[in-house]
């Protein structure tokens, strides 16, 4: 990964830079922000400068992650009782390789493991520990890049926490998050916080129009709703078909949803609604959740008179959307967001979705028909 590759983030890719020509490079950094935000990218941009003014060959098999002296670790799932990253390691570097920016869900859904727990373990942290007991290869710097090290079990963060403390000579870790709330304390106290802030809103529009010919309404659209996050962004430019089975079906829910309080037969079509989307992985799951949020959202604003902020509508098969905004307000949105929010943590924690949707249905037909 190249500085020039990773979108925005010009202040912080200044400071890494000038830490390393200024010889100022931690032995412990975590790297704190969405993956969205460009962590992994910054990190991989980070240590190839690292391994690079040490032996100028080294760029380019970092590029491609298979320099000796560069190591991952990032949660799996138990397989025959293995819990390792590197029998993971070549579906990772595929995934990475073609998006950088990739999230923890996706590699979830990379690895088709919707309903399996993945996690770095104590197993892996000797591992590790193992590997750089050894001298480098190059006789340089070695680097352990952990991302997602929020997923540590507490056997491994105690583990690392060692590695922490005594690390081998001429090592650099690099640690990647989310946030620091998942991770211990006395973990924290010994690694230097960078934080990745969320990417501007010019520089991603300027990202997107560089590397795609897409129409200035569609990427203004695609800023909007991405929020900073590359991630997102890449996903909406690309998911015209997925958006409009999203819309499809959220407009079947609010339909059904009105209709069941008049005619309780509606509730059989709520039922089959929710089994076709129990039948979807996760991922798509939780994205219909966020779907749906930002489209209640936007009704509010629609119907609270601030149009001008509201960046996309549903017009599509005959939907009334100014009819429809006049019934979301202060009086319902809390719930029905609350709701929402719940349907996600459930799916989160592996509850039946069948039960999560079918629940979630339900209670709009009771949400949509309260009064401001």
């Amino acid at each position: 990964m190249n500085w020039e590759n990773i979108a925005g983030q010009e202040n912080l890719k200044k400071l890494l830079r000038d830490s390393i020509a200024e010889n100022r490079v931690s032995h412990a950094q975590l790297f704190t922000g969405k993956e969205g935000y460009g962590t992994l990218p910054m990190v991989l941009a980070y240590a190839k400068e690292v391994l690079s003014r040490e032996n100028e060959h080294a760029a380019s098999r970092v590029e491609h992650l298979n320099h000796l002296d560069l190591h991952f670790s990032f949660p799996v799932f138990t397989d025959n009782k293995n819990s390792l990253s590197k029998n993971k390691f070549e579906e990772f570097r595929e995934m990475i390789l073609k998006s950088p920016y990739a999230s923890y869900d996706d590699w979830t859904a990379f690895l088709q493991s919707e309903n399996k727990q993945l996690f770095i373990s104590a197993d892996e942290i000797d591992d590790q520990n193992q590997k750089f007991a050894l001298k480098s290869y190059e006789g340089g710097t070695k680097i352990l890049i952990v991302w997602r090290a929020d997923k540590m079990n507490v056997a491994a963060a105690n583990k690392f926490l060692k590695f922490l403390e005594e690390p081998p000579a001429k090592t650099v870790i690099l640690l990647t998050a989310e946030s620091v709330n998942d991770i211990l304390p006395t973990i924290l106290s010994r690694t230097q916080i960078v934080e990745v802030p969320r990417i501007t809103d010019a520089d991603l529009e300027a990202y997107l129009k560089k590397n795609f010919s897409t129409d200035d309404p569609k990427i203004k659209e695609v800023v909007h709703e991405a929020q900073g996050d590359l991630n997102d962004a890449l996903k909406l430019l690309r998911s015209g078909s997925k958006n409009e089975e999203f819309e499809k079906l959220f407009v079947q829910w609010v339909r059904d949803a009105f209709m069941v309080k008049k005619k309780p037969e509606f509730l059989r079509s709520i039922i089959l609604w929710a089994r076709e989307i129990a039948g979807w992985n996760r991922e798509k799951q939780k994205n219909f959740l966020n779907y749906c949020s930002e489209i209640f959202r936007l009704a509010l604003l629609q119907n609270y008179q601030s149009e001008e902020l509201v960046y996309k509508k549903i017009n599509a098969n005959g939907f009334n959307w100014a009819g429809f905004s006049k019934f979301i307000s202060g009086a319902n949105i809390e719930s029905i967001l609350e709701e929402i929010s719940t349907a996600d943590l459930h799916l989160t924690r592996n509850g039946n979705p069948r039960i999560v949707w079918t629940d979630l249905g339900i209670k709009l037909s009771r949400y949509i028909h309260k009064n401001s």
